[in-house]
């Protein structure tokens, strides 16, 4: 997942940092799924909202994660 959005030509410092976050909180979610984080899924909707428009791609990897995760019954 790291490796396909650090392909993403994301120059936005702010836009590169939210996902660098959002990748981290992803992976320690992975890491405890039984860990409370109810914050996950808010980030991770405000962040395909954010990347809609100006990065289509990041917002299709964002999507999918967020269907596996749902799969994943978080």
């Amino acid at each position: 997942m790291r490796k396909e959005i650090n392909r993403l030509a994301v120059d936005d410092v702010e836009s590169r940092k939210r996902l660098d976050q959002l990748i981290t909180d992803l992976e320690a979610k992975l890491e405890k799924p039984d860990e409370e984080n109810d914050g996950l899924m808010v980030n991770l909707k405000d962040a395909i909202k954010h990347f809609e428009a100006e990065h289509p791609r990041a917002t299709a990897i964002l999507n999918d994660i967020m269907v596996t995760l749902s799969n994943m019954g978080i």
